[in-house]
């Protein structure tokens, strides 16, 4: 009995600790779309270059996403969870996404080219488009993970949709 206290006592002081760690803006990153580490939510101004923590649109893009286990299950509408990503494109700036790659302002972007089929074998979304992106949009992908779920696949992403930049506090 005493060694189901104790345990159960360390169960429920870790669960506290993490309840309160997320409550003041800590964030855990398992994939590596951007450095796996630990995040804190801050109020700083979303710009380019910075990670941010989004929740996903409800579109049929990211059902699909969720049903492969490209993205988790979680409290963002469509039941979708949080997504981690890294800024490379803002207002005024021209994107094509196209069979090469990602290019912002006809810069090709290394590690861009989307991917046909997933691990399983299952085809990718093929997303083609070129605009300037308005006030209101941003395009979040990964500058250092080919296989990440991103920007290439579904496009980009209303500001309103972010939460707030994350900085990292610890990755690996």
């Amino acid at each position: 009995m005493k060694r189901f206290t104790v345990c159960f006592g360390v169960a429920m002081s870790a669960f506290i600790l993490s309840g309160l760690a997320y409550a003041v803006g800590i964030r855990l990153n398992t994939t590596p779309s951007i450095p796996v580490g630990v995040y804190r939510l801050t109020n700083v101004p979303i710009v380019k270059g910075a990670y941010v923590l989004f929740c996903p649109p409800p579109a049929a893009v990211f059902d699909m996403a969720k049903a492969r286990g490209y993205l988790g299950a979680g409290y963002c509408p469509g039941g979708y969870g949080h997504m981690m990503k890294k800024i490379l494109a803002v207002q005024d700036d021209v994107v094509s996404i196209g069979t090469d790659g990602v290019q912002i302002n006809g810069q090709l972007l290394s590690l861009s080219a989307p991917i046909k089929l997933d691990g399983s074998g299952r085809p990718l979304p093929n997303y083609k488009a070129s605009w300037v992106l308005d006030s209101t949009e941003v395009l979040v992908m990964s500058d250092s993970n080919r296989g990440s779920f991103d920007g290439r696949y579904f496009g980009p992403i209303q500001r309103s949709q972010i939460e707030g930049v994350i900085r990292p506090i610890f990755t690996w």
